[in-house]
């Protein structure tokens, strides 16, 4: 076990966490390499080249937009984003993009930002993976200065070509309590020390944080949601990006809370409108909570808020075990698979919220470790093969639709399985497997490029 529950859910911005914050991230860590090296001072001018899927569906996603503002050193879990536009439209009225704040060099996109549409893998790179950037650095001669390719890898992930796709944020280099590498292993090893999943995943995480630390961090991560989805419910208008979607989640709401609490139902037309909420603000290039990605964000704080508002003697130790378990199933996915739409399509985004979701909710409901690990398998398997093809590569169409979707499933996957006393035939393991092949066996079109599924075949206008 190499990731924490902090990386799975990251504060950041819409609309996407491997064309947004990732890019960012990556233009930021260049810059700061630069410094780090003293050549920053020396820098005259700076190439930017996007590949496979990153220069497919770069504009509709905004990763021109991060890399100006992460080269500037601007972060994503920090920065507000009421002021986005006004710190793009100065570098690009002016030409000119102070690095870290401090080297002022021209840049232009036309001259300097080059997106590669026929190229899917950077030149000379040692990794396969459709997320691409190669950041080029050279003095007023010319010569080159530093020259780094950094991979978008999902959730917000980026690592250094040297370092691998395959490679992941190391959680501590301290050794864990309880690690695990797979499912059966944190099955296993929680029935040995007679602990529950959530029990499991906050030990380690505490090698990290005290116990307080760790709570308050998921309580602040969990309020971030709840005020995405409120902001959601509250905001109408027409999203960015020239297609068209009109906001939906505040007229739905208006709608539901006008009928009352009639239709037996109901409960789950809020999880839509919750999900959609967060999805619409994500579009929007808001404030929201990787989980474990942007495009998947909707997921799992709407099953969330369906528990915290639906459920009688709902609570915070309830939201603690939730978000806890989701994270010990999303370790799962991430080390084992992916969680990159460009890598596996959308079973690795909404998919593996779905399972992580549903997981979590039974955990929340005072459910055993086997009904944890049974409502995560049913939540991925139900989402097997799953593309991801964006219309206009805006994450729209069908994204925000398909996180209602994602979490009115999680919600009955769990009920599936606490209803269940006879066990079942396939194991949580073997999903992840199959999800994983499944996408190495999708083609590549079908993995956030915007070139086939609706992208295709769904006139923009």
């Amino acid at each position: 076990m190499k990731t924490s529950l902090f990386d799975l859910y990251k504060v950041g911005i819409g609309p996407s966490s491997s064309h947004t914050m990732g890019p960012m991230r990556a233009a930021r860590r260049f810059a700061e390499e630069l410094a780090a090296s003293k050549l920053l001072d020396r820098v005259a001018l700076l190439r930017v080249d996007l590949y496979g899927s990153l220069a497919l569906t770069g504009l509709g996603h905004g990763t021109d937009r991060a890399v100006l503002l992460g080269l500037s050193g601007e972060e994503a879990s920090a920065i507000d984003p009421a002021t986005i536009e006004p710190k793009l439209a100065a570098i690009r009225a002016s030409g000119m993009l102070a690095l870290l704040g401090q080297q002022t060099i021209p840049f232009r996109e036309s001259e300097h930002l080059f997106f590669h549409r026929d190229q899917m893998f950077p030149p000379g790179a040692k990794t396969e993976h459709p997320n691409g950037v190669r950041f080029t650095a050279v003095d007023a001669q010319g010569t080159e200065l530093l020259s780094n390719i950094y991979f978008s890898i999902g959730g917000g992930f980026i690592v250094a070509d040297a370092e691998g796709a395959g490679a992941a944020p190391v959680m501590t280099t301290a050794t864990l309590p309880f690690p695990f590498r797979s499912a059966a292993e944190l099955l296993e090893l929680a029935a040995e020390k007679n602990l529950a999943i959530w029990q499991v995943m906050l030990a380690n995480e505490c090698v990290l944080r005290n116990e307080a630390e760790v709570r308050a961090g998921i309580l602040h991560i969990w309020s971030v949601m709840e005020a995405c989805i409120d902001r959601g419910i509250a905001t109408e208008g027409i999203l960015p990006g020239g297609l068209q979607v009109r906001r939906r989640a505040a007229r739905l709401a208006q709608r539901l809370g006008a009928k009352g609490s009639v239709d037996p139902l109901a409960p789950l037309d809020w999880v839509t409108v919750y999900a959609m909420a967060i999805n619409e603000e994500n579009a929007a290039g808001g404030r929201v909570v990787t989980a474990p990605t942007n495009g998947a964000a909707g997921v799992i704080p709407a099953v969330a808020r369906y528990y915290r508002t639906f459920i009688g003697g709902a609570d915070e130790e309830g939201i603690l075990r939730y978000f806890l378990t989701s994270a010990a199933i999303g370790v799962l996915y991430k080390e084992n698979a992916s969680i990159s739409g460009a890598e596996v399509g959308c079973q690795g985004e909404v998919g593996v919220a779905c399972s992580m979701a549903a997981g979590g909710l039974a955990a929340a409901l005072g459910g055993s470790n086997s009904e944890v690990e049974h409502a995560a398998e049913i939540g991925m398997e139900h989402n097997l093969g799953m593309t991801c093809d964006p219309i206009g590569g805006l994450v729209q169409i069908p994204c925000i639709e398909r996180n209602a979707m994602g979490a009115v499933k999680a919600v009955h996957a769990c009920r599936i399985a606490m209803n269940e006393t006879e066990g079942h035939k396939v194991s949580l393991d073997q999903v992840i497997k199959t999800m994983y092949l499944t996408g190495l066996d999708m083609q590549s079109r079908y993995k956030e490029t915007s070139l086939a599924g609706l992208a295709l075949n769904v006139i923009e206008c």
